[in-house]
């Protein structure tokens, strides 16, 4: 099984320092995986856990592997941020009690600039026959801004990825090679969007399809 170093965990951690983020997720699968999984940041059982996808996000991720004839130790699971971001928010309780507690959020571009390191390693060592991008954080992280999951969701895609310039900086640059890459919806997503299951179901017999055809 292939994982990041600790030196990459103890690099990830420091560069992350003074955000609002918690825990830790190295990601880990096989060195060649039938693929490699990029999704957004660990919620809070990842967090706690520190294992990537589990809870309700994970058993969507794992019907949608199952679909195809995966599990989870077919793939490698990655994410832009490996630690869980947070914001606090009020929580009313049913005796109408308000205490604080942590909501999970989507990352910034600060803290996705602070892991780019680690996804850049990861890119340069796991060779998958495909990546899959699970909603636009991680599409975006791969090929900028513009990249919209709506748009681009189940399409075969051939293209360069960002990859950090240089630690000391904030800049990205294109790679030299070209990744091939299925954009699909995070799983999650079919929970405030019942209607992402369809195009999920479809995404997933594509990426399924392209496995299969030996076609990289």
């Amino acid at each position: 099984m292939f994982e990041l170093t600790d030196e990459l965990v103890a690099l990830g951690m420091k560069r992350i320092e003074g955000c609002p983020v918690e825990g830790f997720v190295k990601g880990r699968g096989p060195l060649n995986p039938a693929i490699l999984l990029i999704g957004e940041a660990p919620g809070e059982n990842e967090a706690i856990q520190g294992l990537p996808f589990i809870g309700r996000a994970g058993e969507e991720l794992n019907r949608s592997l199952a679909s195809i004839g995966l599990t989870r130790d077919d793939v490698y699971m990655s994410s832009a941020v490996r630690s869980r971001p947070y914001v606090w928010k009020d929580k009313k309780a049913r005796n109408g009690e308000i205490t604080k507690r942590k909501y999970n959020r989507p990352p910034t571009q600060q803290e996705i600039l602070a892991h780019a390191p680690l996804l850049d390693y990861e890119l340069a060592n796991i060779k998958p026959m495909i990546i899959v991008t699970l909603g636009n954080v991680g599409l975006q992280r791969l090929l900028g801004k513009d990249a919209k999951v709506s748009k681009l969701h189940g399409q075969v895609l051939t293209h360069p990825v960002r990859q950090l310039a240089s630690l000391d900086g904030n800049e990205y640059i294109w790679s030299t090679e070209s990744y091939m890459l299925i954009p699909t919806y995070h799983p999650a997503s079919v929970f405030y969007r019942p209607s992402n299951r369809d195009f999920l179901v479809e995404d997933w017999t594509k990426i399924g399809g392209y496995i299969n055809s030996g076609k990289f």
